[in-house]
C-alpha cells in the first residue's frame, strides 16, 4: 500500500496524463545518461584515449559550430513531419553515435563522431520543444515546469552515479558510462512509442518556408535569452575559478554551490514555474530573474574580500539567489519561447531558439574568462549590470510579441480562403 501511494504521488509529480508522464520518463532517462557522460568525457578523451586537451576541445568546439545549424531546418522537418517521428530518429542517431565514442582512437574519428552526434542533438531538441508544445495540454506552463524538475534530477542521479566509475579511473570503468548515455537515449526513443501519434498541425497557404526570420519580435527574444544565458557558465565555470582565484574558501564550497544550485532549481521550478503561463506572465519573469542576477552576481565578488569564514556564506547565499534567479529565467523562457510561437511552427521557432542560445553558451567561456575575470570585480559588477538590462527589457518584448501575433479570427479566416 506504501509502494502504491509512493508510485502515486511520483507520478502525480510527473504530469497529470499519460502522454505527459512518458515524455517526462522519457526525458528523466535521457538526462541521467547525460549525467554519466558528462562527468566521464573529457577525463576519458584525455587520460584514457591519450588526446591532448586542446584537440578535444577543438574536435568538441567545431561539431558544436557545425550543429548549431541543424535546429531550425530540423526543427521545420518535426513541424512537417511529425515531431514524435523526428526525435526518435534522433534519438537513435544519437545512441550509435555515442556507442561509437567508445572505439575513438584519434581525433579525426572523435570530430566526425561528435559532428554527427551534435547534429542529431540539434534537430532532437528542437523536435522535443515541439513535442513539448503537443503534450502540454491546457496548462503547458505546469508541465513544462515539472518536465524541468525531472529533467534536472536526473542529471543530479546521472552525475551521481558516475562518482564509483570515475573513482575506479579505467578504461572499463569510463567506457561504461558513456555505453550508459548510449543506452539512455535508445531507451528514451522506445518510450516515446508510448505518445499518441498527434497530427501535423495545418499551416496557413503561402506561408514563407522559413517563417520565424520574418518574426523579429522573436527573434529579438532569442538574441536577449541567449545572452542571458552566460548566466549558466557563471556557476559551471567562472566561480569556481573566482573562489579559487580570489578567496581563502576551501574548496569544498565548489562541491557546495554545485549541489545547492541543483537541489534548489529541483525543488523551486514547479513551485514558481507553474505560476507563469502566458508570454506577459514570461516578460515580467525575465525582469525578476535579471534583478535576482543584479544581487547575486554583487555578492559574489564580495568573497574576494570577507574573512574566510563569511566567504564561504556569501558563496551559498549567492549561489541561493543565482538559483532562484535561473528558475524565474527558465521559466520565463518556456512561456515567451513558446506562447510566442504559432503551433503549427513550433519545432522551427524552439531550432531557432536553440540556435540562439548554443551560439551565446559557445561564446560565453572567453567572455567570461577574458572581460569578466580580466576586470576582477568591476567584471562582477558590469556583468549584474547586464543581467539586469536584458531583464529589464522582458515587459515590453512579451507586449510587442503580442501586439504582432495573428488575431485568432484573422489565423481562421486565413486558413479557410
Amino acid at each position: 500500500m506504501i509502494k502504491g501511494g509512493l508510485a502515486g504521488r511520483i507520478g502525480r509529480m510527473a504530469g497529470d496524463s499519460g502522454p505527459e508522464r512518458v515524455l517526462v520518463a522519457a526525458s528523466f532517462v535521457n538526462r541521467v545518461g547525460n549525467g554519466l557522460f558528462n562527468a566521464a568525457s573529457a577525463l576519458y578523451f584525455t587520460l584514457v584515449v591519450g588526446l591532448p586537451a586542446v584537440q578535444v576541445g577543438a574536435a568538441l568546439t567545431i561539431a558544436g559550430v557545425i550543429g548549431l545549424g541543424a535546429g531550425i531546418p530540423g526543427g521545420h522537418l518535426a513541424d512537417r513531419r511529425g515531431a514524435r517521428v523526428i526525435m526518435m530518429l534522433a534519438l537513435a542517431v544519437q545512441a550509435v553515435s555515442m556507442a561509437a565514442l567508445a572505439l575513438v582512437e584519434s581525433w579525426a574519428a572523435l570530430t566526425i563522431i561528435a559532428t554527427v552526434d551534435q547534429i542529431a542533438a540539434a534537430v532532437g531538441g528542437a523536435a522535443w520543444g515541439a513535442l513539448v508544445a503537443r503534450v502540454g495540454g491546457e496548462r503547458p506552463a505546469m508541465f513544462r515546469a515539472k518536465l524541468r524538475t525531472f529533467v534536472n534530477l536526473g542529471v543530479v542521479l546521472g552525475t551521481v552515479g558516475a562518482g564509483p566509475a570515475l573513482a575506479a579511473d579505467t578504461r572499463g570503468a569510463y567506457v561504461t558510462l558513456i555505453l550508459g548515455n548510449a543506452a539512455s537515449f535508445a531507451l528514451s526513443a522506445v518510450l516515446l512509442l508510448l505518445l499518441p501519434r498527434y497530427p501535423v498541425p495545418a499551416s496557413p497557404p503561402r506561408q514563407r518556408r522559413r517563417l520565424v526570420f520574418a518574426d523579429r519580435p522573436f527573434l529579438t527574444f532569442t538574441a536577449l535569452y541567449g545572452a542571458m544565458g552566460l548566466h549558466y557558465p557563471v556557476v559551471s565555470l567562472l566561480l569556481p575559478i573566482w573562489i579559487s582565484e580570489h578567496t581563502e574558501t576551501p574548496r569544498w564550497t565548489v562541491a557546495a554551490l554545485f549541489a545547492v544550485n541543483s537541489a534548489l532549481c529541483v525543488l523551486m521550478q514547479s513551485r514558481i514555474g507553474s505560476r507563469i503561463e502566458t508570454p506577459y506572465d514570461g516578460g515580467r519573469a525575465f525582469r525578476i530573474a535579471g534583478l535576482l542576477f543584479l544581487v547575486s552576481c554583487p555578492m559574489m565578488a564580495l568573497t574576494a574580500y570577507a574573512p574566510v569564514w563569511a566567504a564561504a556564506g556569501l558563496v551559498l547565499a549567492s549561489i541561493f539567489v543565482h538559483s532562484l534567479a535561473e528558475v524565474w529565467e527558465s521559466s520565463a523562457g518556456f512561456a515567451l519561447g513558446f506562447g510566442l510561437a504559432p503551433d503549427h511552427a513550433q519545432g522551427q521557432y524552439q531550432g531557432a531558439l536553440g540556435l540562439g542560445f548554443n551560439a551565446d553558451q559557445a561564446l560565453a567561456p572567453a567572455i567570461l574568462t577574458t572581460v569578466v575575470l580580466g576586470l576582477g570585480t568591476a567584471g562582477r559588477l558590469l556583468l549584474a549590470l547586464f543581467f539586469a538590462t536584458l531583464g529589464a527589457a522582458g515587459p515590453s518584448l512579451a507586449r510587442w510579441g503580442m501586439r504582432t501575433r495573428p488575431q485568432p479570427g484573422v489565423a481562421a479566416e486565413a486558413t479557410t480562403r
